[in-house]
């Protein structure tokens, strides 16, 4: 079941048939080098139960990127709950295939997701937390409207990680 389409893009529930390209998505050292580092195959497994669990909880979570054209996923894109300093916020999350990047994509459903927040989930702000050496994802966040609120530092694997958090409130898209 579609959630959101673009003009290019649907973005639904990732299935378990959809292992193959979230393996493909998560298992790329390129993909993932803000994790430091590709996912094993439980860390995969985990991941896509953390997507499930996340859509029957919270009604949302990372959503797969299907091309309308082929009917290929290419990504995920969506919402999740993140940790930033005491408090939980609402962050729009994106990884892309890397043969996809510098379409565009990752920007039209990461806007889709953005207005999703604001009408579906009457949110008044959205976030992106992105590291700070992924000038990509930056960009995006950017595309989306977002602005610089705070810079900080994650752990994660065992590595401490400088991080931009950015948002966009609802009355300032």
């Amino acid at each position: 079941m579609t959630i959101l389409e673009t003009g290019r893009l649907r973005l639904r529930e990732m299935l378990r048939s959809d292992m193959p390209a979230l393996k493909k998505i998560l298992q790329d050292p390129d993909v993932m080098y803000a994790y430091e580092g590709s996912f094993s195959d439980t860390e995969v497994d985990a991941w896509y139960e953390r997507q499930r669990h996340n859509y029957f909880i919270l009604g949302f979570g990372l959503w797969a990127v299907v091309l309308k054209e082929t009917g290929e996923m290419i990504g995920q894109c969506g919402l999740t709950m993140q940790d930033y300093k005491d408090n939980k916020v609402l962050e729009i999350g994106y990884h892309l295939q890397k043969e996809h990047w510098h379409r565009g994509y990752a920007t039209e459903a990461a806007i889709a997701c953005r207005d999703y927040a604001f009408v579906n989930l009457n949110a008044g702000e959205v976030f992106s937390i992105v590291r700070d050496t992924n000038i990509p994802s930056q960009n995006v966040a950017k595309r989306c409207g977002m602005e610089i609120r705070d810079e900080f530092v994650k752990h994660y694997r065992r590595v401490d990680m400088p991080h931009v958090l950015y948002s966009v409130r609802k009355d300032n898209p």
